[in-house]
């Protein structure tokens, strides 16, 4: 698996890795998903799809309620079908939480009920997604560190559970693993935080070159909807709404990213295992992946 923060560069690195290990791509980008998010979600290019077939990228309408129990279940049965033909799968992804789904396993969700429901959703009303946030972060900072804290259908789901249960959201993930018929091999991606500040800039700012406002304003029809309460697609909501000016929006997608960013390398570098290389070190990085293969 390739593990990093947004904007480092993942699918270009991918690509390569998969070509010299006769692999093809599977997607645990939850946002990727999704035919019609493209520029918001970085999703790979006609031309990078076309060079190595990715799976999970593009597969389902914005419309699906999908969840990551749904991920595990389809992944998994996409996995035991192609190792019958293929000997590697490289699975890339920013969100811990999909690629432990698919390495460890889920354990099975508890029901909420709709008192508990109800009672978050007053927290809400009442003192804000701000309350919220500080909660998850008090009660399973584990969680917290990898969310995007924005997003408040995540956020209110991971309350409701502590809530319900007593128990960090983040417990039902981890709590055993499942058998998997495959050996898994972590890589990850990094770069000093200042540069990778950078490029998550500069990555915000050619996203609206390619025109990521027309495809905003053309997902408008579709609200509400949960899969569209992301980053680079609610700040830019809210413009379209007279809520902010078009210069808050973008300055907000971007300090939003950074922020994400930086709970995602909070929440991969909990994992010793993970063999940490520069985004310019592929040839470094596929003999490490291929001498981990003879050795196992």
């Amino acid at each position: 698996m390739l593990v990093g923060p947004t904007a480092i560069g993942k699918t270009a690195f991918a690509i390569p890795l998969a070509n010299a290990l006769y692999a093809e791509i599977l997607s645990a980008d939850s946002r990727q998903f999704f035919k019609e998010l493209n520029i918001g979600v970085a999703k790979p290019s006609s031309e990078e799809l076309a060079i190595l077939t990715h799976h999970f990228v593009g597969h389902l309408s914005i419309e699906r309620n999908y969840s990551i129990a749904d991920f595990e279940k389809d992944a998994i049965a996409f996995c035991e079908d192609y190792f019958q033909h293929h000997d590697v799968l490289v699975m890339v992804g920013g969100s811990g939480m999909y690629m432990d789904a698919v390495c460890n396993g889920l354990d099975e969700m508890p029901t909420i009920r709709e008192e508990t429901k109800q009672k978050v959703n007053e927290m809400l009303q009442k003192k804000g997604l701000e309350y919220l946030q500080q909660l998850l972060k008090e009660k399973d900072e584990a969680y917290f560190s990898e969310v995007d804290i924005m997003n408040s259908r995540r956020v209110i789901r991971a309350v409701e559970v502590i809530v319900e249960t007593g128990h960090p959201f983040s417990s039902y993930r981890t709590k055993s693993q499942k058998k998997r018929a495959f050996q898994v091999i972590k890589i990850g991606l990094e770069i000093p935080r200042d540069d990778l500040y950078q490029c998550i800039n500069k990555r915000v700012d050619m996203m609206i070159q390619q025109g990521l406002l027309p495809e905003v304003k053309s997902l408008q029809a579709y609200l509400p909807n949960k899969n569209l309460d992301t980053i680079a697609y609610r700040e830019l909501f809210d413009y379209l709404d007279d809520k902010i000016s078009l210069d808050e929006a973008i300055e907000l997608i971007k300090q939003h990213t950074r922020q994400y960013a930086k709970r995602q390398l909070t929440w991969f570098r909990r994992d010793e295992e993970i063999k940490w290389f520069h985004p310019m070190q592929i040839d470094d990085c596929i003999r490490f992946v291929q001498q981990k293969m003879k050795l196992s």
